[in-house]
């Protein structure tokens, strides 16, 4: 009978296998040793077929028990922590309240940091300090505060002492004693030839800085930039019924342009919100023909200090239909309180230009009138005013 077992067929085939010539009755011939291999072939085949199964069904029983461990324990929620609340008179950095996430709190000008300034979520749920405030502080104090100032990462290399500082703060003292000192970044490039950090504020923060805008304006995505909010666009009026709202640099003006009175035969109608048109003059009177024939109102909004000279308002005219139009024309500053700031001169023929060539710096509130005649033949025909209102931003942008 042949063993059933693979190890103990195979120990019989090295024992009845003799090698020759030392052949005896009791070895194997040729045939014998052939079919001896090839059932121990089809053995192993069994074998390897059951193993194959046995690993299959234990992938299953694996796979059943991990989906009913995850039916009876679902995962757990990230940890994190409470949130935080900017403090008042200052800004908060962060705002993710997960396990390792960072916290910055910084105080708005004149106020002084009471508590850390930086937190870190811990595992357990808690932050690594208290929620911090601002206080006023006296004037020249900010930089006293703690956060302005850290202790040095320090190593020891061989016999000597090596100390270095994260960015945005440098290294101050004497060796042994050294602390790591806030770079002020505002105060390092307001010095004069260097470039502009902020379109307009620079305030420092410990280990960086950030910038600010004035009131009635945006910071922009680069962090830097002011852009003029339009407080005339918003879904609520800002203005009285009756009047038109104008956007300034930082803020608005509430106008109504209103038609000179009348006078013995000389009256004007508003044809449009900035335009008054003078009614028609009786054939006789020769003073109401020398009176503005249109009188129209404008409001332009210019920054401080703009580099001159630059056109800023056009004058032009137009034939009627079936009407000879002018063929000359005079333009002239003839009212307001611009005192030299403006000149007015002919860009073509049938256009003028008022021309800034004063530098303004504001705020303050400009006007202008502006005449156009025109004359056919050196005839005088009739005469435009426009009256230019500017307001000049106390800002630069």
């Amino acid at each position: 009978m042949v063993p059933s077992s693979p190890r103990a067929l195979f120990l019989l085939l090295l024992l009845l296998a003799c090698p020759q010539p030392r052949a005896s009755q009791n070895c194997l011939n040729k045939q014998q040793l052939i079919s001896a291999i090839r059932q121990l072939q089809q053995l192993l085949k069994g074998q390897e077929t059951r193993f194959a199964e046995g690993i299959r069904h234990m992938k299953s029983r694996l796979a059943a028990l991990q989906n009913s461990v995850s039916r009876l324990a679902p995962d757990a929620p990230p940890v994190s922590c409470p949130a935080l609340n900017t403090p008042a008179d200052g800004r908060k950095f962060g705002s993710k309240y997960l396990v390792d996430h960072e916290v910055h709190f910084t105080c708005n000008p004149g106020f002084r940091l009471v508590g850390p300034s930086s937190v870190v979520c811990l595992p357990n749920g808690t932050w690594t300090g208290e929620q911090p405030h601002c206080r006023a502080a006296p004037e020249g104090s900010v930089a006293s505060d703690s956060a302005f100032s850290r202790a040095p990462r320090c190593a020891q290399v061989e016999r000597a002492q090596h100390c270095s500082c994260e960015a945005g703060f440098h290294l101050s003292g004497a060796a042994g004693d050294s602390v790591c000192e806030d770079v002020n970044e505002c105060e390092l490039y307001g010095q004069e030839g260097r470039p502009r950090l902020c379109m307009h504020a620079c305030v420092n923060t410990p280990g960086s800085y950030r910038c600010t805008c004035p009131s009635g304006y945006r910071t922009l995505a680069d962090g830097k930039s002011c852009e003029d909010v339009d407080e005339c666009v918003g879904l609520q009026p800002v203005c009285p019924r009756g009047t038109t709202c104008i956007n300034t640099g930082g803020g608005f003006q509430c106008v109504s342009p209103e038609c000179p009175e009348g006078s013995g035969n000389v009256s004007y109608v508003k044809t449009s919100p900035f335009q008054c048109e003078r009614n028609p003059c009786p054939m006789d009177s020769r003073p109401c023909h020398h009176l503005p024939k249109t009188i129209s109102f404008h409001y332009l909004s210019l920054p401080s200090n703009l580099k001159t000279p630059i056109t800023l308002f056009r004058m032009a005219t137009a034939s009627a239909p079936g009407r000879a139009g002018p063929n000359s024309l005079r333009f002239g500053i003839v009212g307001g309180n611009s005192r030299g700031h403006f000149v007015m001169q002919r860009s073509d023929r049938q256009t003028g230009e008022l021309i800034l060539v004063q530098t303004l710096e504001g705020p303050q509130t400009l006007e202008v009138d502006v005449d156009m005649s025109e004359y056919l033949d050196r005839s005088f025909q009739a005469n435009h005013v426009s009256k230019v209102t500017i307001f000049v931003s106390p800002y630069d942008f």
